[in-house]
């Protein structure tokens, strides 16, 4: 038996992480963090692999299960044992560094998936949604290729489009730029940043300190499996506080 997944308090910020602690065996992944995304902001998760910024967004989407804390959208958790997952996961968008495209479906197909096993839509209608998503995302010419046929930076947009077909609440990015050659890193942060300007609620983990600059509304520098700093993205990128942070951006050479 789950329980409902009903609204919070309309004054909550969208999503809130209070204590959230998560460790693999002995190692403390995740170390009592504290974060929140305010509707219609962008929040950006930068530290070095292993800082738990993965970690953080797949207990978002329930991937991962935490071993203490909350972590409340729109007030409500959903990380109590009894919430139902699949209905908090058809209220959130999520993207892969590696994309997650299934290989044996068309593009069109990807897309429309979800629309129509988890929210049940028609045929038609899903596929009308998703050839919407697709030229907006400039990818109307490949709704009928497979995976296979497309470039890194194609692959990443239809992953992008697939996440938000499904109008989600909160979209999560997990490097989604990290496996891409640098000629098509900017074709997806443009696409971002036009959605950042559009109004979607984003939490992005990401190496791209100039999108963050751009599109942050919020940067937090995580080390250790904890928030160490954050701020706006002039604080913390171009005055960091902590001795760790500014180590990490000097080896970026922000």
């Amino acid at each position: 038996m789950t329980a409902e997944l009903t609204s919070g308090s309309p004054l909550a910020p969208l999503l809130a992480l209070r204590g959230v602690r998560k460790s693999f065996g002995e190692h403390l992944v995740l170390g009592g963090v504290d974060l929140e995304v305010a509707e219609h902001s962008c929040v950006v998760l930068i530290g070095a692999s292993g800082s738990g910024k993965s970690t953080l967004l797949r207990a978002v989407d329930l991937l991962e299960d935490i071993d203490d804390g909350s972590i409340q959208l729109r007030g409500v958790d959903i990380a109590d044992p009894w919430v139902d997952a699949d209905a908090v996961r058809a209220r959130l968008g999520m993207v892969f560094q590696a994309y997650n495209l299934f290989a044996h479906l068309r593009v069109l197909d990807n897309l429309t998936l979800a629309q129509r096993l988890v929210h049940k839509q028609g045929k038609d209608e899903a596929e009308a949604a998703a050839i919407e998503m697709l030229a907006r995302v400039g990818l109307a010419d490949k709704a009928t290729a497979y995976p296979d046929q497309l470039s890194g930076g194609q692959a990443q947009r239809a992953a992008i489009a697939r996440a938000l077909v499904n109008e989600p609440e909160l979209l999560l990015l997990d490097e989604v730029t990290s496996a891409l050659d640098p000629e098509l890193v900017g074709e997806v942060l443009d696409l971002l940043v036009g959605l950042r300007e559009e109004g979607m609620t984003m939490l992005v983990a990401t190496h791209e300190m100039g999108f963050a600059r751009r599109v942050a509304d919020q940067v937090c520098f995580l080390d250790g499996g904890r928030v160490l700093e954050a701020g706006t993205p002039e604080q913390v990128l171009e005055d960091p506080q902590q001795p760790r942070t500014r180590e990490f951006l000097a080896r970026l050479q922000v």
